[in-house]
């Protein structure tokens, strides 16, 4: 247990617990040393149940719960580090920080609770009023640098506005889509290499005069960039028309980069007014269509990277996923 919080690369590390005899009993003695770090009171506790999932995502979770240690980033800036399994569902010690002169320590009024069915002491969840003292340490807060299996495409919208009439799609995407595809898909048998392809979806809205955005989408042929789009738009529309109906030209598609440490690639889609004045069985086909140009493009990227992954598999499960709900 001490040579694993030692070993700081992740490759070493790996290699380290290969070696190892007894992966059972290695196993149940890394579980119970992060039972004892999930309930994390300071950075050095939150660090070691980092390292420990770490570990546990190499060697396996057993018959326990796998999940993730994420530190990510509250609305006004400061840290955030949570524990979710393969479904985002939050389990044990979920702290908002704060950095002070000394370092950084969790922040009572702030610092929640989530039930866990592995938890020995059956706690039940506690929102915001989990109680902790303040103990500051000048200690850098990690995040886990591999990831558990999981459904590896994660379909988001980028804000909560649109058109009355999508609402239902969006919500049945919520409720029956994602549901599925985190039950149905079956990661452990793609690969390790994929984390998350996240499809962030913008619609277009108009609440009133003051929040609007109405996304004119632009000739794929054209190959434009940031920088080109108002240009464009102003050959298309005059500087009232644009003000008075909330155009932005966009590119249908967005792709960003593959990041292999995190194991995510983001795409933007972007869907303009007369999406939303589709029926909502037409806007299911629609989506259904960009959604697969999104993911078809984006894999046939990754295959060049020649990544130890079965792409053909994850998109014959998830068409099969898709089909049904889209019928």
């Amino acid at each position: 247990m001490e040579e694993i919080f030692e070993i700081e690369a992740l490759k070493e590390l790996e290699e380290f617990l290969q070696t190892q005899s007894e992966i059972e009993q290695l196993r149940e003695r890394l579980f119970a040393g992060f039972l004892k770090c999930a309930d994390y009171k300071n950075a050095e506790e939150w660090n070691k149940a980092v390292r420990l999932c770490e570990s546990l995502a190499i060697i396996g979770w057993g018959n326990h719960e796998p999940v993730e240690a994420l530190r990510g980033q509250f609305f006004n800036g400061n840290p955030a580090t949570c524990f979710q399994n393969k479904f985002g569902e939050t389990r044990f010690v979920d702290a908002i920080w704060s950095k002070r002169v000394n370092g950084f320590t969790m922040e009572q009024g702030r610092t929640s609770y989530y039930f866990s069915p592995d938890d020995p002491n059956q706690k039940q969840s506690v929102f915001w009023e989990y109680e902790i003292k303040e103990d500051m340490q000048d200690i850098r807060l990690e995040s886990q640098r591999n990831w558990i299996p999981k459904n590896p495409v994660w379909i988001k919208r980028t804000i909560g506005n649109c058109y009355e009439n999508s609402k239902a799609v969006i919500e049945s995407i919520d409720k029956e889509l994602k549901p599925e595809l985190d039950r149905r898909m079956r990661p452990e048998m793609y690969g390790r290499a994929i984390n998350r392809i996240i499809i962030n979806c913008s619609y277009s809205y108009y609440d009133h005069d003051h929040c609007k955005t109405n996304y004119i989408i632009a000739d794929e042929k054209l190959k434009l960039k940031q920088k080109d789009f108002y240009r464009t738009l102003l050959t298309m529309f005059t500087k009232q028309e644009i003000e008075k109906n909330g155009y932005f030209l966009r590119n249908r598609f967005e792709f960003g980069p593959f990041r292999a440490d995190t194991g995510k690639i983001r795409i933007g889609l972007n869907l303009e007014k007369e999406f939303s004045e589709l029926s909502h069985a037409e806007q299911k086909l629609k989506l259904s269509e960009y959604i697969l140009l999104a993911l078809s493009y984006a894999t046939d990227r990754l295959k060049k990277k020649k990544l130890d992954y079965d792409f053909d598999l994850m998109l014959e499960d998830f068409n099969s996923i898709l089909n049904k709900w889209k019928a």
